[in-house]
Parts: C-alpha cells; sequence; structure tokens
C-alpha cells in the first residue's frame, strides 16, 4: 500500500499555525490568571515573528526562484504563501480582538489601564511632555527621505513612526523617525492613584514628533513595524572561521529582505503605498492593526507587575537528590540512575553535578554539549572554574542555535580564553545533542558520569520548560557517550551502538526497526502499541512508517506539541492513531518513546522530535530508560499526560484541534505533576 499520497499529509506551516492558535486559545481562556494570559498573547507576537522571519521567509525566496517543487502536501511555495497570509490574518483578529475585547476591559477592572495618548489626563500630559523633551526627543533622529537623504535601512522588528510633511521649498514630504529600542515600549505615569497606569512609548513620540521638523508642517504620523528574513546563510567548507563567519552574518540579518509590514488601521492608502514601494513587498504582506503594534513589548510588563493574584499560584519543585557534608552527586549515582523530570524536580541538581564535577579533585575530564543557555549560566562558569583547576575540558557549542547566535559566540570566546577546548561540531550539522559526561579517577580505576537529557543547559527556562534528565554511570551507556563525543569532536567514523541512538548516523534506521517490530507483533497477535510524546512530527518518512503499523493494526498515542504533518482518520490509514496536544502553564517540551515490544516495553528519551532536521541535519542523541522502577515512572508521566482532559486537545481530521469531549472528572496534567511534586517534598522534609 501506498503511503505517500499528498492527501495524507497536513502543511508543516498550517499545522504550525494551528499550534499558535492553541497558544492564543490560553490567551482567550478566561480559567487562566490574568497576567498570565497576557504572557500567552505576547507568546503569540513573539511566535509569528519568528514565523514571519523564517519561515515565511524561506517560501518567500523559494517562490521567487519560480521554484515548482511541492512537500509532501503537494503544495508549491506560491499555494502556501497564499493560504498562510490568509490564516495568519484570522489569528491577528482573534489576537487583537481577545486584547480590545477582554484582555484590556479586565486589566482596567483590576486597575492595571494601558491609555491612548488623547484620554491621558492633562497633568500627566505635561509630565510627558517634560519626559519626552528631557528622555526621548535627545535620542531620536528625523531621517529625510530625499535625494541626498534615501531611506534609512530600518532594523529588523523596530517601532517606527512615518511623518508627513508639507512647507516650501521641502525636497521630499516624507521623513522616518526610529523608536528607540534602548528605552521601555510602556511608560509609566508619573503619579500612580488606586492602579497602575500606562502610556505606549510609540504614542508619546508620535505625539510630539512635530517638535523635530520645526518651520515645516506635519500632515501625519504614523507607526510602522518591519520584519526582516532572519536565516543565516553560511558555507561552513569555505569559512576559513566559522566564529567570524557568524558574527559577520549577524551584522546583515537585521537588514535582511522585508517579508511584512504592520501598520496602525488609520494610516492613510498613499502613506502605505510609498511603504510597499520603499520595502518591495506586496499589498499581502501589510498587516493593518487595530491595536499595540508588537505585544512582545508588553511582555516585561506582564511579568514585573506585581500582582501575584493575577499569576500562577507558585510552587517548589522537589529536589531529588539531597547532598549533605558526607555524600557527593557521584555517591548517589553510583547507587542507581537518577531520573529527573523538571520543572517539578529541579534543575539544580544538574548544576550541582556540573559545579561538583569542576571541584572534586578525581575529576580528570568534563565533555559538554551547549546549544543554549542563560545569559548568567551557572554551568558555563562551571565549565570555566573546571579549566582553571587543570581539568580537560571540551564544549560543543553550537554557534548556528537560531537567535542565540550572539550569546553563544560570547560563551565560546570566555570559556576559550580560561583554556576549555571550544568545537563548533560536525560541519555541516548543527549539534543540538543534550549531553555531559565526566571523567573520574575511583579506586578501582577510571568511571564515567553522564547527564542525558530532553531540554537545554538553561537554568531559566527549565523552570518553565517540561523536560526528562537522565543522570547514570552505567558503562554500557557512558562508553558510548564517549565514542560519541569522539565523533563530534575528532575525525572519526560513526561505530555501532547498542543503546545511543545517535542522529544523523544510526536514529532514522533504528526507530524505523522498532516501528517494523511493533508491526510484526501486531500481525502476530502479540502486544502491539506505540506511544510517542514530541514537539513537532513532520518528516515524511516517519508518517509513512507510522500510518504502516496504524494500518497492520498497531495503536498509535501522540502528544504532539506543535506541529503535526500526519493525518488522522484516514480510512485503512490512520485509524488506529489519535494525536493530542497539550498548551499549559509550562511549554511540554520533552521527547519520550515507547515501544510495547510484545510486552516487554521499549522506552526512550532524547533531544530529537521527527522532523527532517532532527532526524538527518542535526546531532542528537536519544537513550533508554532500562530499569524497571524508571520505565515504569515514564510510564506513568505518559499516563497522566494521555488523561488531561482541562488542557489537552485532539486533533481531527482536517488537522484543526478541540478539546476532549469526556465525562470523566477533570484531569489537568501540568497541575497534577506538581502536586505530586508537593507531595514528595513534605515527605522528604518528614523524614528528616
Amino acid at each position: 500500500m501506498d503511503f505517500s499520497d499528498k492527501s495524507y499529509f497536513i502543511n508543516r506551516e498550517l499545522s504550525w499555525l494551528e499550534f499558535n492558535q492553541r497558544v492564543l486559545d490560553q490567551a482567550i481562556d478566561e480559567s487562566n490568571p490574568l497576567l498570565e494570559r497576557l504572557k500567552f498573547l505576547c507568546i503569540v507576537s513573539s511566535n509569528l515573528d519568528e514565523f514571519f522571519e523564517v519561515r515565511v521567509a524561506g517560501l518567500k525566496q523559494q517562490k521567487q526562484t519560480d521554484s515548482s517543487e511541492a512537500g509532501p502536501d503537494g503544495m508549491t511555495a506560491t499555494e502556501v504563501l497564499a493560504v498562510v497570509s490568509e490564516r495568519v490574518r484570522r489569528m491577528v483578529d482573534d489576537q487583537y480582538r481577545c486584547w480590545r475585547e477582554q484582555l484590556q476591559p479586565q486589566l482596567e477592572a483590576q486597575k492595571l489601564r494601558f491609555h491612548t495618548y488623547p484620554g491621558v489626563p492633562k497633568p500627566e500630559k505635561k509630565h510627558f511632555e517634560a519626559f519626552f523633551q528631557k528622555q526621548i526627543y535627545p535620542v531620536l533622529t528625523p531621517l529625510a527621505i530625499d535625494p541626498s537623504h534615501p531611506f534609512p535601512q530600518l532594523l529588523n522588528k523596530s517601532l517606527n513612526v512615518i511623518v508627513e510633511l508639507e512647507g516650501e521649498d521641502l525636497n521630499t514630504d516624507i521623513a522616518v523617525v526610529q523608536v528607540p529600542r534602548i528605552l521601555p515600549r510602556v511608560v509609566p505615569f508619573s503619579k500612580q492613584q488606586d492602579g497602575d497606569d500606562y502610556v505606549f512609548l510609540g504614542h508619546i513620540i508620535q505625539h510630539h514628533v512635530a517638535s523635530l521638523f520645526r518651520g515645516v508642517r506635519v500632515k501625519g504620523a504614523h507607526l510602522f513595524r518591519v520584519t526582516r528574513n532572519s536565516n543565516l546563510y553560511i558555507d561552513e567548507e569555505e569559512s576559513h572561521n566559522l566564529l567570524h563567519a557568524i558574527e559577520a552574518e549577524l551584522r546583515k540579518v537585521n537588514r535582511g529582505a522585508a517579508v511584512r509590514l504592520e501598520l496602525e488601521e488609520d494610516c492613510p492608502p498613499h502613506v502605505v503605498e510609498r511603504l510597499l514601494e520603499i520595502f518591495n513587498i506586496e499589498a499581502e504582506d501589510v498587516f493593518r492593526i487595530d491595536g499595540p503594534l508588537n505585544f512582545v513589548r508588553l511582555m516585561p510588563l506582564a511579568i514585573q507587575i506585581d500582582r501575584p493574584d493575577l499569576r500562577y499560584k507558585r510552587f517548589s519543585s522537589h529536589t531529588v537528590v539531597s547532598l549533605d557534608a558526607e555524600s557527593d552527586i557521584f555517591f548517589h549515582i553510583r547507587k542507581g540512575d537518577i531520573l529527573l523530570h523538571h520543572p517539578y524536580d529541579n534543575f539544580q541538581t544538574v548544576v550541582d553535578f556540573l559545579a561538583q564535577a569542576a571541584e572534586d579533585p578525581h575529576v580528570l575530564a568534563i565533555k559538554q554539549t551547549l546549544y543554549r543557555t542563560s545569559s548568567d549560566s551557572p554551568l558555563v562558569q562551571s565549565l570555566i572554574d573546571a579549566a582553571h583547576n587543570g581539568k580537560q575540558v571540551t564544549v560543543v557549542i553550537e554557534l548556528k542555535a537560531r537567535f542565540d547566535e550572539a550569546a553563544n559566540i560570547k560563551w565560546a570566546r570566555m570559556m576559550r580564553e580560561a583554556g576549555v577546548d571550544v568545537v563548533y561540531g560536525v560541519t555541516g550539522l548543527k549539534t543540538h545533542a543534550k549531553a555531559m559526561l565526566v571523567v573520574r579517577s575511583e579506586g578501582d580505576g577510571i568511571r564515567r558520569y553522564a547527564h542525558l537529557g530532553t531540554g537545554n543547559y538553561h537554568p531559566s527556562t527549565a523552570k518553565i520548560y517540561t523536560d526528562l534528565g537522565l543522570l547514570t554511570c552505567r558503562e554500557e551507556l557512558t562508553n558510548e557517550l564517549a565514542e560519541a563525543f569522539n565523533c563530534m569532536t575528532g575525525v572519526s567514523k560513526f561505530p555501532h551502538m547498542q543503546e545511543l541512538l545517535v542522529a544523523p548516523f544510526n536514529l532514522f534506521n533504528e526507530f524505523r526497526k522498532l516501528i517494523d517490530t511493533e508491526i510484526e507483533h501486531a500481525k502476530a497477535g502479540r502486544p502491539s502499541g506505540i506511544t510517542a510524546k514530541v514537539n513537532a512530527l513532520v518528516e515524511e518518512g516517519m508518517i509513512e512508517a507510522l500510518y504502516e503499523a496504524s494500518a497492520a493494526g498497531v495503536p498509535i498515542r501522540l502528544m504532539v506539541r506543535g506541529m503535526c504533518a500526519l493525518r488522522v482518520g484516514i480510512p485503512g490509514v490512520s485509524e488506529n492513531i489519535e494525536v493530542r496536544s497539550i498548551v499549559g502553564r509550562f511549554l511540554e517540551h520533552s521527547r519520550i518513546y515507547r515501544f510495547e515490544n510484545g510486552g516487554d516495553s521499549k522506552i526512550y528519551l532524547g533531544s530529537a522530535d521527527l522532523m527532517p532536521r532532527n532526524l538527518f541535519r542535526r546531532v542528537e542523541t536519544i537513550f533508554p530508560v532500562v530499569s524497571q522502577g524508571m520505565k515504569e515512572h515514564v510510564d506513568e508521566i505518559l499516563a497522566w499526560f494521555w488523561k488531561d482532559n482541562v488542557k489537552a486537545k485532539v486533533m481531527q481530521s482536517d488537522g484543526t484541534y478541540k478539546l476532549r469531549e469526556t465525562s470523566e472528572p477533570p484531569f489537568h496534567a501540568q497541575d497534577e505533576f506538581i502536586a505530586e511534586a508537593q507531595r514528595q517534598r513534605k515527605k522528604c522534609a518528614a523524614a528528616g
């Protein structure tokens, strides 16, 4: 049977937009705390920015080359752009309706008020006039647009004011003023009475912009924002110094080709036409906005406002490994593998593991991958400390981690200066694996300790992303991880491995074998089944393999947070597949793969989603869970996610998602994990 029919696949861009709609649904959902809903609204805008910078930009490039190449769903770039434009417009309309009709009035009811400039009281207008003159005016630069002053290369995602001018002896009738990024986009009133009042910086500048054009009449001033192509174009084989090449490319990104223009709803058509001509874009790339042009700028305020009553209730994560003066982390790992489920289990355990390794006189070497980390990362500091302490420290850092390139370049330089061997990975591949290896001298020889995970070494996101990690010194696994590091840092052919699955070397083929085994079990009448929890499922070969398994009678449960190109409900093809998605307080980020295997289940965790880039263009690590206790723990995690009937949405055959319809009592998986973490904390405290 042919499982590659184009009608069997959902377009990946439309599937991603359905995911972002589920994020928007959280902003609309009045059961969520008000400031959390505002944060979800900001996330929707941030996601759309990246979608245009990367995905839409790529589609436009395909269209410009007259490429007729179609994806698995049969759609060309031109066709995808048309349907994406229509879908995004509906989403943006829903987003701003949510702001105008729900969030803004409800925030006002909680005495958190956002004013348009005409609605600012007279005493505050005097304050903002003085504020403009003292704090804003000195950093503004009016930029005339005439033969002597070509249109400026406005930065990517920058907010700007286009100003219409008239007067005698003018060489031009328009000018541009950039809104400085260094200033906060939301400005508080000078005197807060009975609540908090704010006005947007852009509106202050818009109102006072005439002071920049003395002797000239300002006919109009209109806010706009431009989004540019942010893809990096680097030929690694031609680059003598990858770090310098990426730095040079980053300087170009802020001035890439325009792909979207957002402007105020009342901006006159003739001004829009001028902007279209200037940016060389089409009318279909213009989004007229009835509200703030960039909700992302509200995120700091949504985080900083001191209103715990309008946020999720705080909780304290469980510390799985309690250290004291008489024990160290290595002692606990030798007693048995340790499974961590973040953020319910404290990420500090991982931080402590590396910190102890850096200081331990018995540790000889440390090897680690770094894809993303925090701006004040204690992990990087531990790696630097380890090098200062004379240990052999090697870090495989991914300089091309999207939107973290500049931060990773900074870390790479700092670590190299400290004596860390910094490697940029395998040429042509991104290093996305999450792995750490510690080599320690002990009484009976050398022992390796490892941490392998599904998420980044990022203490901040570990508090808001759900991920799984394993601490182990099991020789079979740590030996293979050492070989994997040799492949990443040296010149080695990938060896045969029994346990570790590493993309792009053996992961796809091993997953295919595991699926084929489930098909054999189903045909023989033995227990079979596949359960996977991933961020995305779009790789054509994996989807076809799952269709084949479903057609053979293998029951398949898929929890896919984001994009899913697989289509459910196709007779004879995907009748045995159900897809659910959970978007909630925490970003579901863990990757779990479970195969029933005739009743002797196999469970894998790791860094790879089922996408072409993960399977074929990145170095990824997938590792097994072998102890019975841990397998039962992972089974419980999967069962709780599948039981969720509060946040879980079920994919329909058309690719849309609906809340589960059930008569069961409400079950919110993330809340249940929090409650269990609290129970474990109390249990440990009671045990002393």
